[in-house]
């Protein structure tokens, strides 16, 4: 089973996604399954994981509602107020849907660095823990340190890292830092990584060999068993798309044994979100 462990369904009309430049061709229209599908079955994925774009529940229900409607949505990960411990029972209730995985607090955009470490919202990572639910880490190099101090205090929380931790590819100076960082983290913790979203941290002219020094330090640090293939569709398409990206990612693994392939471009999401056959 091949799975896209990271995509994105939205739609501007809604008025939640305010990270979102109304200007831009790219992002500010609607994507929905219908664009997606023959995309996914094109490259031979079978199954998707549909990820929060807007900090509100009632995105969360949006996708749910979607999800429910498209087969090849395999979970959600959605969102709840981290600094309202009221919404405790919105988290419970979002649990009992079958397809829904887990959150993702939108870190990278909140501008106090600190944030994830203020007793206010520790109730949230509690919660994700107690509930078997999953939490996808959204943040950038600079959010490290503090990565690691969440994640070792909980370390039960079944974590991932999207996106490789965004590396700015266009400043090669910061890979040590970067690789310092990642190295702590899959050494001290038991959180997982998705190879996504590097050809949007690289420059427009990007080749592979641009993305390799950090695929390389994500397969060493992490290793196959922990490393799960997500696209970022639609953002994705800033910089190419989906087939292009898919052909990159494909010939970045090539000298990985069948085996390896298997659990990156699938088997790897298919344990950390529970998705089955």
């Amino acid at each position: 089973m091949q799975i896209d462990a990271h995509q994105h369904y939205w739609n501007p009309a809604r008025g939640d996604y305010h990270w979102m430049p109304l200007d831009n061709p790219v992002l500010a229209r609607a994507y929905g399954p219908a664009d997606l599908a023959p995309l996914l079955s094109a490259a031979g994925v079978d199954r998707t994981i549909l990820v929060q774009a807007a900090a509100s529940v009632d995105e969360t229900e949006y996708m749910l509602g979607l999800a429910d409607a498209t087969p090849h949505v395999a979970g959600v990960v959605g969102w709840v107020d981290f600094e309202d411990p009221a919404q405790l029972a919105v988290l419970e209730r979002l649990a009992r849907h079958p397809k829904f995985k887990g959150v993702r607090p939108m870190i990278q955009d909140i501008a106090d660095d600190g944030w994830m470490l203020r007793d206010d919202v520790q109730w949230g990572f509690e919660a994700v823990s107690r509930l078997g639910l999953t939490f996808d880490a959204l943040g950038f190099p600079r959010h490290l340190a503090n990565f690691h101090r969440i994640l070792t205090r909980h370390p039960e929380m079944r974590t991932v890292i999207d996106h490789c931790m965004k590396p700015q590819i266009q400043d090669p100076g910061q890979f040590d830092h970067l690789a310092r960082g990642m190295t702590r983290l899959a050494e001290d913790t038991g959180a997982f990584v998705k190879f996504s979203a590097l050809v949007t941290e690289a420059s427009p002219d990007w080749g592979v060999e641009d993305l390799r020094p950090y695929w390389r330090h994500i397969h060493r640090a992490f290793g196959p068993s922990r490393i799960m293939w997500g696209s970022d569709w639609p953002v994705v398409r800033l910089r190419c798309d989906y087939d292009v990206w898919r052909s990159a990612a494909l010939e970045l693994t090539a000298d990985l044994p069948d085996a390896d392939k298997a659990r990156v471009f699938g088997g790897t999401a298919a344990e950390f979100y529970s998705v089955s056959g």
